[in-house]
């Protein structure tokens, strides 16, 4: 799905990544489901791109849901996977992660495990190296991506700035779909380890200059990071 010139997205409102496409190649922000691998494909030949112009992957986080195809294009195309160092166990499937669901809904929780199932969520290939990042720092990839530490769904959450294409990756910092409840606009997500945390590191996003919003699930919103913020705040707080 093309969002704007040079930036992209694979999957659905359920389980997204997304692709950034410069001169100097393409960055990929988080990498979904292992079986969404034929999506990702796709996306790249509609671009006029291919999985070797990939320089590098980053990661929101180590959860299964966004490592997906991570190890495949490490493996096999010597693709770089950058994680925050917080999180690098949990992409290497070290450790436990939360299993606190809270509130859920039968339809759209079966929606998303029907989903996950059909695309590989229950097969997870996690990483077998891993480079690291703390936060703050901009990385040499297309897109000139920096990185902004948001922990609390997870120790090493991180958010995405990209300004070339106008977009704040947000992995699930925050959600524009809550996949267990079917509730629709940014809000806190499911799964997350210490919601008070993540609910305080969002701070860190206030003053990000970017039209674009983009959630691991949900659908991409348009009206810009701080009225992102406001509907999450006010979800919060509900």
């Amino acid at each position: 799905m093309r969002l704007v010139e040079g930036l992209h997205r694979v999957g659905n409102d359920l389980v997204a990544c997304y692709l950034v496409a410069d001169d100097d190649g393409v960055t990929l922000i988080d990498a979904g489901l292992s079986g969404q691998w034929p999506l990702l494909v796709a996306e790249l030949t509609a671009m006029g791109r291919t999985v070797s112009e990939i320089r590098g992957v980053v990661l929101t986080h180590g959860d299964s849901d966004h490592i997906g195809f991570a190890e495949r294009l490490r493996a096999e195309y010597g693709i770089p996977v950058w994680v925050h160092e917080a999180d690098a166990g949990r992409a290497r499937g070290e450790g436990k992660p939360s299993t606190g669901w809270g509130a859920l809904r039968p339809g759209p929780l079966l929606r998303f495990l029907w989903y996950a199932a059909r695309r590989g969520g229950l097969r997870t290939t996690y990483l077998t190296e891993v480079r690291t990042f703390r936060g703050g720092e901009t990385l040499d990839l297309p897109g000139r991506p920096r990185i902004i530490a948001v922990p609390g769904h997870s120790p090493g959450s991180v958010a995405v700035h990209v300004p070339a294409v106008d977009a704040l990756f947000v992995g699930d910092a925050l959600t524009t779909r809550h996949v267990l409840t079917g509730r629709e606009g940014p809000g806190p997500a499911p799964f997350t380890d210490q919601p008070e945390v993540a609910a305080s590191s969002v701070a860190s996003l206030d003053g990000v200059e970017a039209r674009w919003v983009l959630p691991g699930h949900g659908a991409p919103w348009n009206q810009g990071v701080s009225a992102a913020l406001r509907q999450y705040r006010s979800q919060s707080s509900a």
